[in-house]
């Protein structure tokens, strides 16, 4: 059977400055434990469902993180506020996985989250690193030939008091999936935000009160590249974005919008009856044909995280 996983070179300048030389070492967890992860098991239809990492300053649970199934250059990403393609190492790095658990006091800003995790991996994967500003392909998102083709979002309603305001209805265990291919989750109208949603083989983007600044963003994790825009497009949009995942190396990252299967994993799984449908183009064509704007390739100076020394196993908690 097979298996299915859905989830709702050139140096201009160099610093020897080693990340962390100045932070603060006295900043640590209260506990923290790390340890090797357990392969996810599949269930009775094959499919593998993540869990996603949870907690940490800003989240419901302030005072507590815990990281599942996290690769250390997540962790590394986490620790340094930084993106994928801004980490420098072995290719270990992505492909080994770890559990990691800590408690910190509720009131622990990011900041100071940020510097105990970075004490935490070198403490226990004996992390040594250092800053590079590299040369990297980066994209710059202007508009194609005919425009834009977005549509200008409504104005916002003004704010209310939602305080006796009865919860919104939670996602079906079941999603229906409509003749496209995709599950129809009418829970999202009207909500601003980007919601991620990943098939096999396919993916879409569904945006409310969006600008091209947040779409840049979004593109620059899809294409683990730095995207900037240069649109010159200043409003907030509605838009609707389906693409092929071919070619994309990192995929979508965490999704979230398939649920987990119900209890005793019985009975039909949610894409059971999922439609045969025409592949869709890539990003860039589907970008530049369903939006009007286009990823324009270039490049530009980037500071790097190089990874000089990490050790596979972590040591004892």
């Amino acid at each position: 059977m097979s298996r299915k996983t859905f989830c709702v070179g050139l140096a201009i300048s160099a610093s020897t400055l080693v990340w962390g030389q100045t932070a603060d070492k006295s900043l640590t967890f209260d506990v923290a434990t790390v340890k090797p992860a357990a392969p996810p098991t599949p269930d009775a239809q094959g499919r593998i469902f993540m869990m996603a990492p949870s907690g940490g300053p800003g989240s419901k649970d302030p005072g507590r993180i815990h990281y599942p199934y996290m690769s250390l250059k997540n962790a590394l990403m986490t620790a340094y506020d930084v993106k994928n393609f801004q980490i420098s190492g072995p290719a270990w790095l992505d492909t080994e996985r770890f559990e990691i658990t800590a408690t910190m006091p509720p009131t622990t800003t990011k900041e100071q989250f940020q510097i105990m995790l970075q004490n935490l991996l070198a403490e226990r994967f004996k992390v040594a690193a250092h800053r590079e500003t590299r040369e990297l392909p980066v994209y710059s998102l202007t508009l194609a030939k005919g425009g834009p083709k977005t549509k200008e979002s409504a104005a916002a309603a003004p704010p209310q008091d939602n305080s006796e305001a009865p919860p919104p209805p939670p996602l079906p265990s079941r999603p229906t999936i409509g003749p496209d291919g995709f599950p129809t989750l009418p829970q999202l109208a009207g909500r601003p935000g980007i919601f991620n949603i990943m098939m096999p083989g396919r993916a879409r983007l569904i945006a409310r009160q969006q600008t091209m600044e947040d779409l840049a963003g979004r593109l620059t994790g899809l294409l683990n590249r730095p995207v900037t825009d240069e649109t010159g497009l200043k409003a907030k949009y509605d838009f609707t974005l389906t693409f092929s995942l071919e070619g994309l190396s990192n995929g979508m990252g965490p999704m979230g919008m398939m649920p987990p299967p119900p209890p005793g994993g019985g009975g039909a799984g949610p894409l059971a009856s999922q439609p045969e449908t025409e592949t869709p183009q890539d990003l860039f064509g589907a970008v530049q044909a369903q939006l009007g704007v286009r990823p324009e390739a270039k490049k530009a100076p980037v500071e790097t995280i190089v990874i000089d020394h990490a050790e596979k196993t972590p040591t004892e908690n």
